[in-house]
Protein backbone atom coordinates (compact mmCIF):
# COMPACT_ATOMS: atom_id res chain seq x y z
CA UNK A 1 0.00 0.00 0.00
CA UNK A 2 1.11 3.31 -1.21
CA UNK A 3 0.39 6.84 0.97
CA UNK A 4 -0.38 9.80 -1.99
CA UNK A 5 3.12 10.71 -1.97
CA UNK A 6 4.75 7.57 -3.01
CA UNK A 7 2.34 7.21 -5.21
CA UNK A 8 3.25 10.30 -6.57
CA UNK A 9 6.75 9.40 -6.76
CA UNK A 10 6.32 6.25 -8.19
CA UNK A 11 4.12 7.55 -11.06
CA UNK A 12 5.56 10.59 -11.64
CA UNK A 13 2.21 12.61 -10.54
CA UNK A 14 2.40 15.76 -8.29
CA UNK A 15 0.54 15.35 -4.87
CA UNK A 16 -1.96 18.06 -6.16
CA UNK A 17 -2.61 16.44 -9.55
CA UNK A 18 -3.47 12.75 -7.62
CA UNK A 19 -5.79 15.10 -5.89
CA UNK A 20 -7.69 16.37 -8.61
CA UNK A 21 -7.33 12.79 -10.54
CA UNK A 22 -9.50 11.34 -7.47
CA UNK A 23 -11.80 14.87 -7.11
CA UNK A 24 -12.59 13.85 -11.02
CA UNK A 25 -12.70 9.57 -10.08
CA UNK A 26 -10.18 8.81 -12.06
CA UNK A 27 -8.12 7.22 -9.13
CA UNK A 28 -9.31 6.28 -5.60
CA UNK A 29 -7.63 4.89 -2.65
CA UNK A 30 -8.46 1.12 -1.60
CA UNK A 31 -8.67 2.44 1.92
CA UNK A 32 -7.57 4.82 4.64
CA UNK A 33 -5.10 3.95 6.96
CA UNK A 34 -6.05 4.27 11.01
CA UNK A 35 -4.69 7.77 10.49
CA UNK A 36 -6.96 8.81 7.78
CA UNK A 37 -4.16 8.63 5.41
CA UNK A 38 -5.55 7.66 2.11
CA UNK A 39 -3.80 4.29 0.85
CA UNK A 40 -3.33 3.41 -2.72
CA UNK A 41 -2.53 -0.46 -4.37
CA UNK A 42 -0.70 -1.24 -7.48
CA UNK A 43 -3.54 -1.36 -9.22
CA UNK A 44 -3.60 2.69 -8.81
CA UNK A 45 -0.49 2.85 -10.19
CA UNK A 46 -0.84 0.67 -13.29
CA UNK A 47 -4.72 3.69 -13.65
CA UNK A 48 -2.07 6.17 -13.63
CA UNK A 49 0.65 4.81 -15.95
CA UNK A 50 -2.37 4.25 -18.05
CA UNK A 51 -3.53 7.91 -17.68
CA UNK A 52 -0.32 9.40 -18.88
CA UNK A 53 0.18 7.44 -21.15
CA UNK A 54 -3.11 7.90 -23.17
CA UNK A 55 -2.47 11.65 -22.16
CA UNK A 56 0.63 11.51 -24.19
CA UNK A 57 -0.91 10.27 -27.22
CA UNK A 58 -3.68 13.31 -27.03
CA UNK A 59 -6.20 11.85 -24.84
CA UNK A 60 -8.35 14.18 -22.56
CA UNK A 61 -9.34 13.26 -19.03
CA UNK A 62 -12.93 13.07 -20.43
CA UNK A 63 -11.73 10.68 -22.76
CA UNK A 64 -9.78 8.57 -20.68
CA UNK A 65 -12.27 8.57 -17.80
CA UNK A 66 -14.40 6.88 -20.66
CA UNK A 67 -11.90 4.50 -21.61
CA UNK A 68 -11.87 3.38 -17.88
CA UNK A 69 -15.54 3.19 -18.20
CA UNK A 70 -15.67 1.36 -21.30
CA UNK A 71 -13.42 -1.73 -19.08
CA UNK A 72 -15.98 -2.14 -16.46
CA UNK A 73 -18.78 -2.72 -19.32
CA UNK A 74 -19.43 -6.34 -20.47
CA UNK A 75 -20.71 -5.05 -23.59
CA UNK A 76 -18.06 -3.24 -24.97
CA UNK A 77 -15.07 -4.35 -26.99
CA UNK A 78 -11.82 -3.09 -28.89
CA UNK A 79 -13.49 -1.52 -31.44
CA UNK A 80 -14.98 0.95 -29.38
CA UNK A 81 -11.22 2.29 -28.24
CA UNK A 82 -10.42 1.91 -31.78
CA UNK A 83 -13.13 4.49 -32.95
CA UNK A 84 -12.03 6.37 -30.41
CA UNK A 85 -8.26 6.15 -30.76
CA UNK A 86 -9.35 6.88 -35.17
CA UNK A 87 -11.08 10.30 -33.89
CA UNK A 88 -8.28 11.49 -31.74
CA UNK A 89 -5.76 10.99 -34.85
CA UNK A 90 -8.17 12.58 -36.77
CA UNK A 91 -8.41 15.63 -34.47
CA UNK A 92 -4.48 16.19 -34.29
CA UNK A 93 -4.52 15.89 -37.71
CA UNK A 94 -6.42 18.84 -37.78
CA UNK A 95 -5.02 20.53 -35.58
CA UNK A 96 -1.47 20.15 -37.30
CA UNK A 97 -2.74 21.35 -40.46
CA UNK A 98 -3.73 24.25 -38.43
CA UNK A 99 -0.53 25.25 -37.15
CA UNK A 100 1.19 24.32 -40.34
CA UNK A 101 -1.08 27.37 -41.60
CA UNK A 102 0.00 29.53 -38.64
CA UNK A 103 3.55 28.88 -39.14
CA UNK A 104 3.47 29.57 -42.90
CA UNK A 105 1.68 32.84 -41.76
CA UNK A 106 4.35 33.92 -39.27
CA UNK A 107 7.05 32.88 -42.05
CA UNK A 108 5.63 35.24 -44.01
CA UNK A 109 5.29 37.82 -41.92
CA UNK A 110 8.88 37.71 -40.79
CA UNK A 111 9.86 37.68 -43.86
CA UNK A 112 8.04 41.09 -44.61
CA UNK A 113 9.58 42.29 -41.71
CA UNK A 114 13.19 43.46 -43.09
CA UNK A 115 13.85 46.77 -41.37
CA UNK A 116 14.43 45.55 -37.69
CA UNK A 117 15.72 48.85 -36.35
CA UNK A 118 12.26 50.72 -37.81
CA UNK A 119 9.82 52.28 -35.99
CA UNK A 120 6.78 50.45 -34.25
CA UNK A 121 4.31 52.48 -36.51
CA UNK A 122 5.87 51.18 -39.53
CA UNK A 123 6.10 47.79 -38.29
CA UNK A 124 4.41 45.33 -40.93
CA UNK A 125 3.84 42.59 -38.66
CA UNK A 126 1.57 45.11 -36.80
CA UNK A 127 0.27 46.47 -39.60
CA UNK A 128 -0.51 42.89 -40.59
CA UNK A 129 -2.03 41.88 -37.52
CA UNK A 130 -4.75 45.11 -37.26
CA UNK A 131 -5.55 44.52 -40.89
CA UNK A 132 -8.05 41.78 -42.42
CA UNK A 133 -5.96 40.94 -45.40
CA UNK A 134 -4.00 38.37 -43.24
CA UNK A 135 -4.99 34.83 -44.26
CA UNK A 136 -4.45 31.87 -42.61
CA UNK A 137 -4.70 28.37 -44.03
CA UNK A 138 -7.84 29.94 -46.48
CA UNK A 139 -9.39 31.77 -43.47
Amino acid sequence: MFTIGKLGALSGVSVDTLRYYEIEGLIMPTRKSGSGYRLYDEHAVRRLRFIKQAQQCGFTLAEIREFLLLRTQDSACCNDVRKAAIEKKLQLEQKIKAMRAMSAALDSLIADCTNESGPLDDCPILAALESSTLKIGGS
